[in-house]
């Protein structure tokens, strides 16, 4: 699991390699580093013996932390892996605490301020400000991979079972949930 990413001249990805040959790329002053996290080197002249064979995202989301794996399908090893913490509960009470100044405000004596409630409204796709932080908290993560990693696929668990469906089965476990 200790991979390196590697870029070529024209920071295009090129497969991961071990550390130890990394150190030797850069020890022999034929790669430079070109990012520290995820650690990356670029290749200082192109090299037509490195190969390039697809891998495969796979992201597995939660609600407080997001597991991202990038695997090689042909040998079945993970090449990286991270846990991504998200910040939904953090986003959650710095609502609440701006929705307690709004109120604190309301109660104020302030007899001809105009009301300000319901003069916006939602868009069509429109998501809480704590799970639209978790996908774009994601999406980053992944632009960032491509940058660096040739994927070829992209996989991902869906988390099919909800809180309500997680209550019912609790209560009866009979039911089937599909």
């Amino acid at each position: 699991m200790s991979k390196v990413f590697v870029i070529n001249t024209d920071k295009q990805p090129l497969n991961p390699i071990h550390s130890a040959q990394a150190r030797q790329l850069l020890r022999n002053g034929k790669a430079a580093v070109f990012r520290r996290f995820p650690f990356t080197i670029i290749l200082k002249e192109s090299r037509p013996d490195f190969s390039v064979s697809p891998l495969r995202l796979k992201i597995d989301p939660g609600a407080k932390h997001t597991g991202i794996a990038l695997i090689n399908d042909t040998t079945g090893e993970v090449v990286f892996a991270a846990e991504l913490k998200h910040r939904g509960f953090a986003i959650r009470d710095a609502l609440t605490s701006r929705r307690q100044l709004r109120r604190f405000r309301r109660t104020r004596k302030t007899r001809y301020r105009q009301p300000r409630f319901l003069n916006r409204t939602r868009c069509l796709g429109w998501l809480t400000p704590s799970l639209q932080s978790r996908i774009e908290n994601i999406k980053t993560w992944i632009k960032k991979l491509r940058q660096f990693a040739p994927i070829g696929a992209i996989s991902q668990e869906l988390g099919v079972l909800g809180t309500c469906y997680a209550k019912l089965f609790f209560l009866n476990p009979k039911i089937l949930v599909i």
